[in-house]
């Protein structure tokens, strides 16, 4: 892989095909897999991973939201596409790009049927998402015959799927809990299922639950952060390969005095004679004020260079003190040496906020080779 001679993310494809044939390979045979592909595929191109993952043969995608799916839709995937978190103001638009939503609310559920009979669906497919523990979306066990009723009033829609989403699946200090949500889902699946007459699919599985968890596989699966090379713990974050790989380069470098400062505030005072280098990539492209004044760092021909004073909107400055560099040179701000789980945690974070808090307008550059 040639150099880069500016800011970039590059999308690993070859990585992301690891991932997946590493996450299948602790499925069944017969389990389903739902790519989750939401926000910007997780801050790297949504479009591109979706095509590489039907190239793997993926059964399913998931999307946060009908943007997100139109958007695949005009990419010319085919496959089907649930959203998870629709709102009633698009579901005209999720109808006419054949999308699926999940309805999680009497409000939700209401209203997709109204639309669903106004443009005279019949059995619709939709998918039906019950609260077993993490308490932000989803209908409760006591529903279960009110949405039977309802379905019982209209021919517009058919339950496709039922399912619902584990809170700690990678917190093994709460395994009593995530085996309560399991049993708690078999159990309002078996109700479900006998009140509809048939079986729909069940899943409620996340990319640590494949891991963690293979009793609740059910009928299919749902991976995210997996896919893009992070699987939550040290252990299996080794065995897993980054997607997304944000470079830049050195734009300048500077020499500072003692008692010198650098950027906003002056917020880093110079001890000693130091060499600074200043990066093109800023707040604006995702790299959060919190990994300025030495909390983070990015690297340099491998080595470390913290990042010194306030992290600016379109630019860092590092401290390069005893590295061999030059301007022009290459910068790896995340990165199989540095990865975002790792500098994450630097800041008090998680590898999801920091890879999707990667900005539009840092360049994609989609990669085969590792």
């Amino acid at each position: 892989m040639s150099k880069t001679q500016e800011t970039v993310l590059e999308i690993h494809l070859d990585a992301l095909a690891h991932n997946y044939n590493y996450l299948t390979s602790h499925l069944q045979s017969d389990t389903k897999v739902m790519g989750v592909v939401k926000a910007f595929g997780y801050g790297s191109d949504a479009s591109e991973v979706a095509k590489e993952l039907v190239n793997l043969g993926v059964d399913y995608f998931a999307v946060a939201y009908v943007k997100e799916g139109l958007a695949l839709r005009d990419a010319g995937i085919t496959q089907p596409i649930l959203v998870l978190h629709p709102q009633p103001i698009n579901f005209e638009i999720l109808i006419d790009r054949c999308l699926e939503p999940a309805l999680y609310s009497a409000r939700i559920f209401r209203s997709f049927v109204a639309v669903a009979e106004e443009k005279k669906q019949k059995d619709y497919p939709v998918h039906i998402k019950f609260n077993t523990g993490l308490n932000r979306l989803g209908f409760w066990e006591s529903d279960t015959s009110w949405i039977e009723e309802r379905l019982n009033e209209t021919t517009s829609i058919k339950v496709k799927s039922l399912f619902s989403h584990l809170a700690a699946s990678e917190d093994m200090g709460e395994k009593e809990f995530t085996l309560g949500q399991i049993e708690n889902f078999k159990k309002i699946a078996a109700d479900m299922t006998e009140r509809l007459g048939y079986a729909p699919m069940l899943h409620q599985s996340n990319t640590s639950a494949i891991l963690n968890y293979p009793e609740a596989q059910f009928d299919m699966v749902r991976t995210g952060i997996g896919l893009y090379g992070y699987g939550n713990t040290e252990e299996y974050d080794a065995k897993l390969k980054p997607v997304a790989r944000l470079k830049s380069i050195i734009s300048q470098i500077h020499m500072i005095e003692p008692g010198e400062t650098v950027g906003y505030n002056r917020a880093f005072t110079a001890t000693h004679y130091a060499k600074t280098a200043t990066i093109p990539i800023g707040h604006a492209d995702g790299i959060s004020r919190k990994l300025g004044n030495g909390v983070g760092s990015v690297l340099v021909h491998g080595q470390k260079a913290p990042i010194i004073g306030n992290v600016c909107m379109d630019m860092l400055m590092v401290d390069i003190t005893g590295i061999e560099c030059k301007e022009g040179d290459e910068v790896i701000v995340v990165g199989a040496d540095q990865t975002a789980s790792q500098l994450a945690e630097s800041m008090g974070s998680i590898s999801y906020e920091l890879l999707t808090a990667i900005s539009q307008r840092v360049k994609r550059v989609v990669c085969r080779k590792p």
